[in-house]
C-alpha cells in the first residue's frame, strides 16, 4: 500500500493517517518520493520543505498516538504558489529580487489548512510576479512543463500547482485567481480548481510592508484550492471557508446555503460572447451539459452572459489604471523580457482619467448587478473556462495575435471574477491526448451549488489524474465511474 499512497485521494489520505493506517510521515514519504521521481521532468515544486514537512508529520503521529483527534486533511500534503506566504520561506514571487523575501507568518489560507493537519510540501511555479503571462515561467524558477504534452503550457498563473497536483506530487494545491489563475491551469492540466466568491475566504495580498493594494486587486484576487477530484476539492472549500481577524473583506456566510426549491436551472454557454469557441471545448460544454441533464438538472441553453464586452472592457481599464503607476519598477523586476505581455494590455487599454474611473467603479457595480439579476434565474452557469485547448508556451506573450487570442480564451474567467461570483473548473475527459473540461459558475456565495454540480459532472465523466508525465500522445490511465 505505501507505494501508492500519493495516488489515493486527499479525503482517504486523511482517513489513513487518523486511524492509523499509515503514519503521516509515511504518506509524507510516499509523496517526497514521487517528487524526487517526477519534479525534475515538469519542475513545478520550487522550494521543496522536505525537513520540515517531515517534522510536522512527525509531530502529527505523535498527536495521533497520544489519542488526540487530528483534523479534517491530517497529514495531506499541499503545495503553495510561489506568491503565498509560508512562515519562514521566502516569497520570491518568482523573482530573484525577492529570493530573501522571507515570510513572518503563514497567509491565512495556509494557516487554515495547516490548522485542518494538512502539511506544506513546497512552494510551486508561477509566472514571475504573476504578470509575466499565462504560461508558468518565472525568473527565478525557469519553465513549468504540462505533464500531458511537452509543447503545451500549462497555463498558470498557478500552473505551479496545478502540475503538481496532477502528478501526484501533492494532494492538494493552493493558487489564486483574479481571471482565470486556478481555472486554467486546472483545466490544461486535468484537474479541479474552485475560484470562491470575493470574501469567500480570508486572505493577505500584500507584498511588502503593511501597506494594501488598491481596489481592484483587493476585490479580483481570490485564494482557491485545486485537487484531483471534486470531493477533495469541496473538503479544502469546508477548512478555507470563514472569517479572520487578518482579513476584514471575508463575510461570515455560511459555507453551504439553503436548498433552492424545484429543479435547478443551469444556463448554458458555450460561447460566451460569440467570439468563437473551438470544437472541443464546444464538446466539452456539450457533454457537460448532457451529464447534468442526466442527474436532474433543468439544462437550457441562452443566448449570452450579460454584459461581457462591456465587463472585459472595464476590467482591463479599472486594473491598468491602478497598476500603471508602478509599472516603472515592476518592469525592472520582471526581467528580460517579462514585461510584453503586460506592454502590450497597457498600450491596448490606457490608464483612466480620475472622472472616467469614478464611472468606471459605477459600471463594476451595475455589471454586478446585471449578473445577479440573471443568476437569479439561473442559480448556475455551465461555460468553457478557457475556449481552447491548451495552447503553446508564451503564446500570450509572442506578439499582438498571440495575447489577444488568450486574452479572448479567458473571457468567461475574466468576466467571473469581475462580478466576484464562484466557479469551478472539472475535467470532463480527453481529446488529442490533451484534458478538457468546463466550468460551472453561480450565485454569490453559492459555491456548494457549483460543487454539487461539478461532481455530478465528474460521477459521469470521470477522474483524470494522478498523471505521469510525457510528451506527447493520449493518456493510458483515465478512471472512469
Amino acid at each position: 500500500m505505501q507505494d501508492a499512497l500519493w495516488k489515493m485521494p486527499a479525503a482517504r489520505q486523511a482517513e489513513a493517517v487518523r486511524t492509523a493506517e499509515v503514519s503521516a510521515v509515511e504518506l509524507i514519504d510516499s509523496h517526497l518520493e514521487r517528487i524526487a521521481e517526477i519534479n525534475p521532468q515538469v519542475n513545478a515544486v520550487t522550494q521543496l520543505l522536505a525537513e520540515r514537512a517531515r517534522e510536522a508529520a512527525a509531530r502529527l503521529d505523535r498527536r495521533r498516538a497520544a489519542g488526540e483527534t487530528l483534523g479534517p486533511l491530517a497529514g495531506v500534503p499541499f503545495t503553495v504558489k510561489e506568491s503565498t506566504a509560508v512562515e519562514g520561506v521566502p516569497t520570491t514571487f518568482g523573482t530573484a529580487r525577492f529570493r530573501d523575501l522571507v515570510a513572518s507568518a503563514d497567509a491565512p489560507p495556509v494557516a487554515r489548512l495547516r490548522a485542518a493537519g494538512a502539511i506544506p510540501l513546497g512552494h510551486s511555479n508561477i509566472p514571475t510576479l504573476i504578470l509575466a503571462g499565462m504560461h508558468t515561467r518565472s525568473e527565478l524558477f525557469g519553465d513549468t512543463v504540462n505533464p500531458w504534452d511537452c509543447s503545451r503550457t500549462p497555463g498558470g498563473s498557478s500552473g505551479g500547482d496545478a502540475v503538481a497536483v496532477a502528478t501526484g506530487m501533492a494532494a492538494l494545491g493552493l493558487g489564486n485567481d483574479s481571471g482565470g489563475s486556478v481555472r486554467i491551469p486546472a483545466q490544461f492540466c486535468g484537474v479541479a480548481g474552485l475560484k470562491p466568491s470575493a470574501g469567500r475566504f480570508p486572505a493577505d495580498h500584500r507584498v511588502l510592508g503593511p501597506d494594501d493594494p488598491g481596489p481592484a486587486s483587493q476585490m479580483l484576487v481570490t485564494d482557491g484550492p485545486m485537487a484531483r477530484s471534486v470531493g477533495d476539492l469541496r473538503l479544502a472549500y469546508e477548512v478555507l471557508a470563514g472569517t479572520d481577524p487578518r482579513d476584514p473583506r471575508a463575510v461570515p456566510v455560511p459555507a453551504y446555503g439553503e436548498p433552492l426549491p424545484g429543479r435547478l436551472k443551469v444556463a448554458v454557454v458555450a460561447d460566451p460572447g460569440g467570439h468563437g469557441v473551438h470544437p472541443a471545448v464546444r464538446a466539452a460544454v456539450s457533454a457537460a451539459a448532457d451529464a447534468l441533464r442526466d442527474a436532474g438538472y433543468d439544462v437550457r441553453e441562452v443566448a449570452d452572459v450579460p454584459r461581457l464586452d462591456e465587463a472585459l472592457e472595464a476590467y482591463g481599464r479599472i486594473t491598468v489604471t491602478e497598476f500603471a503607476p508602478t509599472w516603472p519598477v515592476v518592469r525592472e523586476l520582471l526581467g528580460k523580457g517579462g514585461g510584453r505581455y503586460v506592454e502590450m494590455m497597457m498600450e491596448r487599454t490606457p490608464p483612466a482619467s480620475a472622472e472616467v474611473l469614478m464611472k468606471l467603479m459605477g459600471t463594476w457595480l451595475n455589471i454586478r448587478r446585471s449578473w445577479a439579476a440573471f443568476l437569479d434565474e439561473y442559480p448556475l452557469l455551465l461555460g468553457p473556462v478557457f475556449t481552447e485547448p491548451p495552447v503553446e508556451p508564451g503564446l500570450e506573450s509572442r506578439d499582438r495575435a498571440g495575447r489577444d487570442r488568450v486574452a479572448a480564451g479567458m473571457r468567461l474567467c475574466t468576466v467571473t471574477s469581475f462580478v466576484g461570483v464562484p466557479g469551478v473548473a472539472v475535467p470532463t475527459g480527453i481529446t488529442d491526448g490533451l484534458p478538457c473540461g468546463v466550468q460551472i459558475a453561480g450565485r454569490a456565495f453559492r459555491e456548494d451549488l457549483c460543487l454539487d454540480a461539478a461532481q455530478a459532472v465528474e460521477d459521469r465523466l470521470g477522474v483524470l489524474t494522478p498523471v505521469d508525465p510525457r510528451g506527447r500522445g493520449p493518456h493510458r490511465s483515465v478512471t472512469r465511474p
